[in-house]
């Protein structure tokens, strides 16, 4: 019985979070009531209450779901990463801008760094800043596994190094978001070169 709950509560939650996805994209993040996604949802507004403090809780949910699944993706790029190091770096960082706009729109993403940013302590802001150490600590584990094959130098520190790719794919995407007429495309281009940059990356 308490698994048959556990299954429905986290069906539950699926539904609120695929709603709320769908309406933001559809009518902006202000734009959208939390009776509406109730609604869309298929439960109360008690309901969605009792899961989330808020409607930016919501939209850190939506951005949750894609991160997770991004990392989930970029998994298969750890299993087997391409020989050069170079090569590996771009297959993880293509999938997660790729994947970027698959359940949120720019607005989305500006709305979730904006509360992200104005409120850090929060725990909205706390559950972000945690999403994001997910992807670095996996572009992290990526080195690790190429200085572990022979694709770079022993001697490099995966973690600090892991950290300044990500850092800089990040600050690309930050860029990517705000402008609304820049594609997937040339914001990958663009990582691929400063990917490109660092060193390390030119010995495997």
């Amino acid at each position: 019985m308490t698994g048959l709950r556990q299954r429905q509560k986290i069906d539950r939650d699926r539904r609120i979070v695929e709603a709320a996805a769908r309406l933001f994209r559809e009518f902006g993040f202000e734009g959208v009531k939390i009776e509406t996604i109730a609604e869309q949802a298929g439960v109360s507004v008690g309901t969605i209450y009792n899961y989330y403090e808020s409607k930016g809780d919501v939209l850190i949910a939506v951005v949750s779901l894609e991160v997770n699944e991004v990392i989930s993706a970029g998994e298969s790029v750890l299993a087997r990463p391409p020989a050069r190091a170079a090569d590996a770096v771009d297959a993880l960082f293509d999938i997660y801008l790729r994947h970027s706009l698959y359940y949120l729109s720019k607005e989305m993403w500006r709305a979730a760094m904006s509360m992200s940013i104005l409120h850090p302590d929060s725990p909205l802001g706390r559950h972000y800043g945690h999403l994001d150490e997910k992807l670095c600590q996996q572009v992290c584990r990526l080195l690790a596994k190429l200085r572990q094959e022979g694709s770079i130098d022993a001697t490099v520190d995966t973690e600090i190094t892991g950290r300044i790719l990500f850092n800089t794919m990040n600050m690309s995407f930050m860029t990517f978001v705000k402008d609304d007429g820049m594609d997937v495309e040339t914001v990958i281009g663009a990582v691929r070169r400063q990917s490109a940059t660092m060193v390390v990356l030119g010995n495997g």
